[in-house]
């Protein structure tokens, strides 16, 4: 039966255009992996954080690469980790996973107005004054990114990814820039905070709450090129995005670590701005760079999003094939052979999303409400993964492959239990988890009762 589903999915998948090769994969991974906000999380630990950032890719970063590695390995199918899921645990698994990696790029998605907003402020210093918490401002840049991806998408990878290959060089760039910038600060000693310090911080829960941001909400998402394994143009799939990982892995380690340093040099810990920490640096340390790292901040966020938007309409369509969705959402464009239906649900979903966004108490509290939930549903779908190796019927792991699940899977657990509690100042707290766990448990509710009505309906 294992290998009846492999080869269903591969026979499907043998109708999608292929588009990638592994220069694509490669700027793929660092615009999937690498977010502009965690060096502001990090930058809340001061000059410490290079002692979390190094323990969080030993015990997080590193293990993740190993188990998607291997998993990859099994079962190099288009849909990934819903695939794994599915294939090792069953439909239910496999559809849970599938519908949080879905809200999670939703989510993410649906932050670009606050996130554009908040660097256009930054850009036109006093005149930007109030546009990072205008409502009108950020609902309209929502419409037009989501209609904008919504298009691309529809086009398919022949267009997307040099969207995603221009973002991750964007990011790339942004990274440079910040640590250009930097460096003279750091050989005169005139840095606000020290860049480093081979020291801990003092055990607090928010500290400990960052270091579980470090690891697992930073440092994810290996697994997300592996979704579009079946339209990869290299004959070795395997080895096309093996390579991609072992090629990103230590330059990403190295831009978060000397990211959060280089920002460091212009602002002080408990003033990081959460939303656009590179940004705002470069506004104190640099304002000629401000409105060039705006363009570049903001281009590397859509394309981001585009990336985000393209591999969650492939998670309809592969449940489509499954048929735990109607079959509109799989029936490929004649032409572009990109999931029409797909691309206009997801389209309206992250609008409808867009809409709570912008409607937010106060711009950092509304972001980090949107960064927490999306995070916490997408380590849902991550302890699966590592649960995979460990408990999973089917082949038994590699011991060296085991010890990696249990170090990512701790991670991971360490900050869905963290996740509820905020690690900025808001109104109320305890309403701020309140409504951070009621929200996630009505999302898994009704994943459940759509999976158990759709069994039904196939059955009848």
């Amino acid at each position: 039966m294992f290998i009846a589903a492999e080869r269903d999915v591969e026979r499907h998948s043998a109708e999608l255009k292929k588009e990638l090769r592994l220069f694509d994969l490669i700027w793929m991974q660092i615009l999937n992996i690498v977010g502009l906000s965690w060096v502001g999380y990090a930058g809340r630990l001061g000059s410490s954080h290079v002692m979390y950032w190094i323990p969080a890719v030993v015990l997080f970063y590193i293990p993740s690469g190993i188990v998607v590695t291997h998993l990859l390995r099994e079962m190099p199918l288009e849909g990934g980790i819903y695939q794994w899921a599915k294939l090792r645990f069953g439909a239910l698994v496999g559809f849970l996973v599938a519908w949080n990696i879905l809200i999670y790029q939703v989510l993410l998605a649906s932050r670009i107005g606050l996130i554009t907003a908040d660097n256009i402020g930054y850009a036109l210093g006093a005149r930007g004054a109030g546009l990072e918490s205008n409502k009108v401002l950020i609902l309209g840049i929502s419409v037009v990114v989501i209609l904008g991806l919504m298009l691309v998408a529809w086009r398919g990878l022949g267009i997307g990814k040099w969207i995603n290959n221009a973002g991750g060089f964007a990011l790339m760039a942004l990274f440079v820039g910040m640590i250009v910038v930097a460096i003279p600060r750091w050989l005169t000693g005139r840095w606000v905070t020290a860049p480093a310090a081979l020291t801990f911080p003092a055990v607090t829960l928010l500290n400990v709450n960052i270091f579980a941001k470090l690891g697992f909400g930073a440092l994810a998402g290996f697994d997300g090129v592996v979704v579009f394994a079946g339209e990869c143009r290299d004959a070795n799939v395997i080895k096309a995005i093996r390579r991609s990982m072992w090629v990103t892995a230590p330059a990403i380690a190295g831009m978060f670590i000397l990211g959060t340093a280089a920002v460091l040099a212009f602002v002080k810990p408990d003033a990081m701005d959460l939303v656009s920490p590179i940004t705002q640096a470069l506004t104190l340390g640099a304002p000629p760079l401000a409105v060039i790292s705006t363009a570049l901040l903001v281009w590397a966020a859509i394309a981001g999003a585009c990336l985000g938007f393209n591999l969650t309409i492939r998670l309809p369509m592969v449940a489509g094939w499954d048929h735990l969705l109607p079959g509109w959402f799989s029936r490929l464009h004649p032409k572009y052979k990109t999931p029409t239906g797909s691309v206009v649900f997801l389209g309206v979903l992250t609008f409808i999303f867009a809409i709570g966004a912008s409607a937010g108490s106060g711009n950092q509290e509304a972001f980090q409400l949107l960064d927490n939930a999306a995070g916490i549903v997408f380590a849902l779908a991550y302890m699966v993964m590592f649960a995979i190796p460990l408990v999973a019927r089917g082949e038994k792991a590699p011991l060296g492959v085991r010890i990696a699940a249990v170090s990512g899977g701790l991670m991971t657990l360490l900050y869905l239990v963290l996740a509820v509690f905020p690690v900025i100042d808001v109104k109320n707290p305890g309403i701020f988890t309140a409504k951070l766990v009621a929200g996630i448990v009505v999302l898994q509710v009704l994943a459940v009762g759509y999976f158990r009505n759709a069994v039904r309906a196939g059955k009848a």
